[in-house]
This record gives structure tokens, sequence and C-alpha cells, in this order.
């Protein structure tokens, strides 16, 4: 399936340089977000990458100021207030979460590169990718407990998985807001870069990812993803399968024959 054309108004935006696709959060006037117009785009974007082999790398960006302000709260303090927040978050939620377990399974590696403020459900999406690049004046606020809710968005999915259930409550129940340097950390971010500098360090880091084939990064991210949850014995075995499957793919045997040339 060819990827869809990105039109300027679209609220999330797409664009394909070699094995790197770039999601570009297209709400800029209202801090990226998040309404049903962008859960739906998102979701069509992620699906139409995942079946592409040719992709390696899966940036997602904000543009404007701000990386993503979290849910829209427009529209559901109108749902709340016409009394039809299950219907109209429930459809929200169905779109976003979808999105965001293709995000979390595909055989690719997701890389958000967040600058200015991500919070709430934006927050979460920073750290519900695989790895996280960040400006120095990113800010990353829970936001959640303060307007009388819990989590969503993947938020817990990423965090915890990262920093433990005592810091994931720590932050969610405890900080109105984090910097890119606690983040930094708390392990849920890989690198912090000058402000300037975010756009090129988050290209150089998205090439170094694709360099690696793709079962390579397929086979490892599935594998550490499942460790946590899965018995000693069959983590084992899964190892065996996906080495084995990737020791017969073309890109194995071409750099085992580079290296063991070296010393000829």
């Amino acid at each position: 399936m060819p990827a869809p054309v990105s039109k300027p108004d679209d609220p999330a935006l797409l664009r394909i340089d070699g094995p790197i696709a770039i999601i570009t959060l297209n709400r800029p006037a209202a801090y990226n977000s998040i309404n049903l117009a962008i859960a739906q785009k998102l979701e069509q974007l992620a699906a139409t990458l995942e079946g592409d082999d040719s992709i390696r790398v899966v940036v997602l960006e904000g543009e404007g100021r701000a990386f993503s302000a979290g849910g829209d709260l427009q529209t559901i303090g109108a749902a709340a207030e016409a009394g039809t927040v299950t219907p109209v978050v429930g459809e929200l939620l169905k779109h976003y979460h979808a999105f965001i377990e293709i995000i979390r399974r595909m055989p690719k590696i997701s890389l958000s590169s967040v600058h200015g403020s991500a919070a709430g459900a934006g927050m979460g999406l920073a750290f519900v990718t695989d790895l996280c690049i960040a400006a120095d004046d990113a800010k990353f606020t829970p936001a959640y407990a303060k307007i009388g809710v819990s989590p969503d968005g993947g938020s817990t999915v990423g965090i915890v998985g990262t920093v433990g259930s005592r810091r994931a409550l720590q932050i969610f129940l405890a900080e109105d807001n984090f910097t890119a340097q606690q983040a930094y950390e708390w392990g849920l971010v890989a690198k912090i870069v000058p402000a300037a500098e975010l756009k090129g360090a988050t290209r150089q880091l998205a090439e170094r990812l694709a360099q690696n084939p793709h079962a390579a990064i397929a086979g490892t991210k599935q594998l550490v993803y499942q460790a946590a949850t899965t018995p000693v014995k069959q983590q084992l075995d899964a190892e065996e399968h996906k080495i084995i499957m990737a020791m017969n793919t073309e890109a194995f045997g071409t750099a085992v024959k580079k290296f063991t040339s070296k010393g000829k």
C-alpha cells in the first residue's frame, strides 16, 4: 500500500525519506492537542507504515511551539457539559489507542522528538515510543490528577515499563511537571540536545537506528517488550527462533563475510 500523500492542512503529516518515516502532529494553533481528527489520521498513517518493509524508523514530532498538549480539552469539556463523555472520548481513544498499539507492535523503531510542552496524552506519546530524544527546553506535564482523572494515551504503558511502579506513581500523582534532564535521569529520554539542534540530532539518531537490518530491529523489539512477562524457557526459545531467522537473511550473510574478512 503506497503511503498517503499529506495535504498541508492534514492534522498529521507524513513524509518518507529513505528508510525513515516522519509523522508530524499538525495542529500548532492548538499545541497539537489530540482530537478525533488527529487520532484517526495517526491510526491511518501508522497502519500504512506497519506493513511497509522499506521503513525501519518512524519519527514522531510536533509542529509549532509544542510537541503535544495532550487531549483536546475543548472537545472533552464540551462533551462533559453535554453528558456525552462516554461516546465522544470512547471514539477518540478507540482510534488513538489503536495508533499506540500499532506503534508498539510494528517491527520498526519509533522515535519521539520532543520540544516545548508534552502534557497528558502528549507526554504519554513521548514515552510510549521505543526511544525519545528531547530538546533541553522540553517540559513534561502529567496533568491527569490535577483535573481528577487517571492516565490514558499509553502513558502507563511507556512510563511504568521504564521507571517502575513507584516512580510512575510519583510522576502521575506528585509531579506538576518535570524537565528533560529529569526524564533523562529516569531513563525516559535517550538523549538531550539544545533546542536549535533537535531536528538535526533527531535525523542523525534516526539514520543510526536505520542502519540496523530489518530482522535485527523487529526481533530485538519483540524480545525486549515480551521479556518482562515471559517465562525464562519461553523467552530463551523465542531468542533462539529470532536469531536463527535473522541468520538466514542476506543481511546477516553479508555482515559476517565483511567481519571475517577483516583478519585476512
